[in-house]
């Protein structure tokens, strides 16, 4: 069987506003307590007979959450508060739908990783590529904290132009993006 249903602009800052109010509520909760939030509610899900279809979002978090803790991906600043509030939803089990709703709990964690990972598509794409090149440069035995550096420095900036340039996109066509989440 194959359920689809598409959101509207409305629905899309509906959700928007939604991320955005936790993000106000969590901005003074310790990174620490939302990572381990984030990585208890991907444990929960494993756990679970929830949708395959919502098991998939879900586990899309733990790359979130492995930019945040590598230590040669170092993201930092601004960068890095995008991706903490991205998660700040997820650290609350009593969110839209609570998560202990049967068959229910999990739908709108599974919408609302959607969202994220389209918003912080240069973020994924960045770390995926810096990832990818740290495995190739170990492989080779390369990997010189220099080479990381650099091609860290690198693809973090190019991470910020296309999110700089999506941002100017958007905003000649029709304003804000109802996507944008920060």
């Amino acid at each position: 069987m194959k359920i689809s249903f598409e959101l509207s602009d409305k629905d899309l800052r509906y959700f928007r506003k939604v991320l955005q109010k936790v993000r106000k509520g969590q901005s003074a909760e310790k990174e620490s307590v939302i990572l381990s939030e984030a990585k208890s509610l991907l444990d929960e899900v494993k756990k679970t007979d929830a949708p395959q279809f919502v098991r998939n979002r879900i586990a899309q978090l733990g790359k979130l959450i492995d930019m945040l803790e590598d230590a040669d991906w170092r993201l930092e600043g601004d960068d890095r508060k995008r991706v903490l509030n991205a998660l700040a939803y997820f650290a609350d089990p009593d969110d839209l739908i609570p998560d202990r709703v049967p068959g229910l709990g999990y739908l709108d964690d599974a919408i609302m990783v959607e969202l994220v990972v389209q918003d912080l598509k240069h973020e994924i794409e960045a770390f995926d590529a810096f990832v990818e090149f740290r495995k190739e440069k170990k492989k080779a035995r390369s990997a010189t904290p220099d080479a990381l550096e650099k091609r860290r420095t690198s693809l973090q900036g190019r991470m910020r132009r296309r999110r700089r340039g999506d941002r100017e996109r958007h905003a000649r066509k029709r304003g804000r993006s109802p996507i944008g989440l920060w």
